[in-house]
């Protein structure tokens, strides 16, 4: 590569002489100026237990790139925590955060010219804004997962974080007593490792094996297992071969490898997140994407992984049944995955696969025969309709009927949902709507965990309706529908339902509609004033302004919108 820091402090003569007395400083010798010059995105923190336990690895990486004759410059990036935040205004920052990451990792490695980077995370947004970067700058790039946590247990049920929001509406429906209320607070979370089922943190790093971008078979592995950090270890050797070989990010990612991907988060089950962050990391890539590619991919892959949140397992069962080598290897077999694309070894996938067995082992049940999937289709449907003219997301399994028409119950935030759930007041084939959430109305599309975790906790989960032009975490399932987009703050019809309007989610027909007439609608948006941004300066307001819809990952450097 001629544009780098080598080229450029071996041959700058006296002009680099300060940049090299500056490295000097930081332990270069003058045989290390020819070496490549690596940098390490480091998520570590102790706010949350999904980073605290990265440090390790981060040192694990360094050691092998050092070891494999590279320069390792570590940097850290922040993180933000849904699990903490959940329910307040500090998930406002959640989504936020993804973009900040991906500038911080942009600003660090570009503005030091690095020769390559690795990027460690765990935490939801600490994966897409990672990769967006890796897609931005396209210098060989490798991300590492701060592995996922150990299942918590309370008299004998295997435990999440989800198990903990259910708890608030199973305890105030008084579905459960004070002790396993309290019980199931102190066991959800008993080591380091991000949340442990299929939810967004494991759908991501699931996702990156698919993609190429994380070494096979380390994406579920536990966050305290010492694999985790032999992984880390082989991917800084990995990354040196890449940067030797001039293997680039966009060598990798293309629209066949986000096919894969989508296939693989269609057969596991996974997060709805995973619709908002891969529309966002192939615009990074500039690769040819969008919301109906998904639609696609669904219709043609089975969910045959039986993982929380609407199955049984989580990410340390899924490890130990074979992980996502035997799911991709599954899809491959069945003509669901292209073999020849390219992964960050240098091999194609269809090579990395090669002595995966075709089927999964049979003392197991996480990963079902390809013939008995848990669902024939994909389970996250994009539906269009008048409440969704540019599509939404719904995650349809463990649903026994995808199709609700009922009366709009409608609110203008998250918190006063949350104070009607807890009140009583919604009831058996209400559908909810939540607005004025989405990427500029909330700012930041919030999660919408603790309504629709109070909901099943008060058994309400396969009756009610949900819909917003927020997200959900990838913990929710249930009747729930999100990233409606045009949002409300911009005039989506969805800013224009009143109380009790007729509202028809049909999962099956792929439709969303509030049954008013086309006279009625327009007379409503005729009177319908944009409210006051709710941020006016700071981070959130530059969000506001600079975001793009849903339907095309909610970005902020997509200036063609």
């Amino acid at each position: 590569m001629a544009d780098n820091w080598r080229s450029k402090l071996i041959t700058g003569g006296d002009v680099r002489a300060p940049n090299r007395a500056m490295l000097r400083a930081v332990d270069f010798g003058d045989d290390d100026f020819q070496k490549p010059i690596v940098g390490v995105a480091n998520g570590h923190s102790n706010m949350n237990p999904c980073n605290a336990g990265i440090q390790p690895l981060v040192d694990r990486a360094m050691d092998a790139i050092r070891e494999a004759g590279g320069m390792p410059q570590v940097f850290g990036v922040p993180t933000v925590t849904d699990g903490i935040g959940m329910g307040t205004d500090g998930m406002k920052y959640s989504l936020v955060s993804r973009e900040v990451i991906a500038d911080a990792i942009e600003t660090s490695v570009n503005g030091q010219m690095m020769d390559g980077v690795l990027v460690v995370g765990a935490c939801d947004k600490n994966m897409p804004g990672g990769m967006m970067a890796i897609a931005r700058m396209n210098v060989p790039a490798i991300y590492v997962y701060g592995g996922t946590i150990k299942p918590g247990n309370w008299k004998g049920e295997d435990l999440t974080i989800a198990s903990a929001y259910e708890a608030v509406g199973s305890y105030s429906a008084g579905k459960i007593s004070k002790e396993d209320f309290v019980g199931i607070e102190k066991n959800a979370c008993p080591t380091f490792g991000a949340c442990g089922g299929m939810f967004t943190a494991n759908t991501m790093s699931s996702s990156f094996e698919a993609l190429g971008m994380s070494l096979m078979g380390s994406s579920v592995m536990a966050a305290v297992d010492p694999e985790k950090a032999d992984s880390a270890g082989e991917s800084g050797r990995v990354l040196a071969n890449a940067i030797k070989n001039n293997i680039r990010p966009r060598d990798i990612i293309t629209k066949k490898s986000i096919e894969n991907v989508v296939s693989l988060i269609m057969a596991t089950g996974g997060s709805t997140n995973a619709v908002l962050h891969y529309l966002a990391i192939a615009s990074a890539a500039d690769v040819d994407w969008t919301i109906d590619d998904f639609e696609r991919i669904r219709q043609k892959t089975p969910v045959f992984c039986d993982l929380k949140p609407s199955g049984k397992y989580v990410g340390v069962d899924l490890h130990k049944a074979g992980g996502v080598p035997q799911v991709l290897k599954m899809l491959l077999v069945n003509g669901l995955l292209h073999g020849d694309c390219m992964t960050i070894t240098g091999r194609t996938i269809a090579e990395e696969l090669e002595h995966v067995p075709s089927e999964p082992s049979s003392d197991q049940d996480v990963i079902r025969p390809f013939d008995k999937p848990l669902y024939k289709q994909g389970h996250l449907a994009v539906l269009k309709g008048n409440l969704a003219t540019e599509g939404c997301v719904a995650k349809i399994t463990g649903l026994k009927n995808p199709v609700i028409t009922g009366p709009a119950r409608v609110f203008d935030s998250e918190k006063e949902t949350m104070a009607a759930i807890m009140g009583g007041k919604i009831k058996a084939g209400d559908v909810v709507v939540i607005r004025y959430e989405g990427p500029k109305g909330g700012p930041g599309m919030q999660e919408m965990l603790a309504p629709t975790s109070a909901l099943i906790g008060a058994g309400l989960g396969e009756s009610v309706g949900l819909l917003t032009d927020g997200r959900f975490s990838g913990a929710t399932w249930g009747m729930v529908v999100g990233h409606v987009a045009p949002e409300a703050f911009v005039g989506g019809t969805i800013a224009l339902v009143e109380e009790g309007d007729e509202i028809t989610i049909d999962a099956r027909k792929l439709v969303i509609e509030v049954n008013v007439s086309d006279e009625e609608l327009a007379k409503r948006r005729a009177n319908w004033k944009q409210p006051e941004p709710r941020f006016k300066r700071g981070l959130l307001a530059k969000y506001a302004y600079l975001v793009s819809t849903a339907s095309k990952g909610a970005v902020t450097d997509n200036f063609d919108q």
